[in-house]
């Protein structure tokens, strides 16, 4: 997606943001980034609360997102060639759950993508593999364009601390979960 599709949809500091949270190294940096895009996705009051490490916020918010997407899942009409898909997601769901409440968010954020991949493909079909689906979700529905631009910025594989993968992976389970 080019910088000019996005800017119709999200501003500026927006688009500052994730440019500085790809990059930043600062705990303090990557929490005002992730501040900003958390208020450019519609959830920046709701995720404060549930972005500080302490507190129950992250635990309930595991419980909701594995909720919510396996309903999600399961509700989801598809072809019977996708019904082996589907399997593999709630597997894949459960597995991340796991390892989200040992905290092992090195290990976690990879299948995360994995899991976001595969909903948004059953959600949407093969039109996910087109090159214009970036586009066609902002022009469908903004807000989930908006989190799909957040989460194919992200890098698959980030060499990040673990306060970094954390909250960044946090912020696409809030947007799911809440979706």
């Amino acid at each position: 997606m080019s910088d000019k599709q996005i800017e119709e949809f999200v501003e500026e500091d927006a688009l500052v943001a994730l440019q500085s949270l790809l990059t930043a190294t600062d705990e303090g940096d990557v929490f005002a980034s992730v501040a900003i895009i958390a208020n450019a996705l519609g959830v920046g009051s709701g995720f404060s609360k549930v972005s500080p490490p302490e507190g129950e916020g992250e635990q309930r918010l595991i419980a909701s997102f594995h909720k919510n997407l396996v309903l999600l899942i399961q509700k989801t009409w598809v072809e019977k060639s996708d019904e082996e898909l589907k399997a593999q997601v709630l597997y894949h769901l459960a597995e991340f759950t796991r390892l989200m409440n040992s905290k092992s968010y090195l290990e976690s954020y990879p299948l995360f993508f994995s899991i976001v991949d595969d909903v948004v493909y059953l959600m949407f079909g093969a039109q996910t593999r087109a090159k214009d689906f970036e586009e066609y979700a902002l022009r469908i529905d903004p807000e989930f364009g908006i989190f799909w631009w957040y989460v194919k910025s992200l890098p698959r594989n980030a060499a990040w601390s673990e306060a970094k993968t954390r909250v960044t992976t946090l912020l696409g389970m809030y947007f799911l979960a809440n979706y």
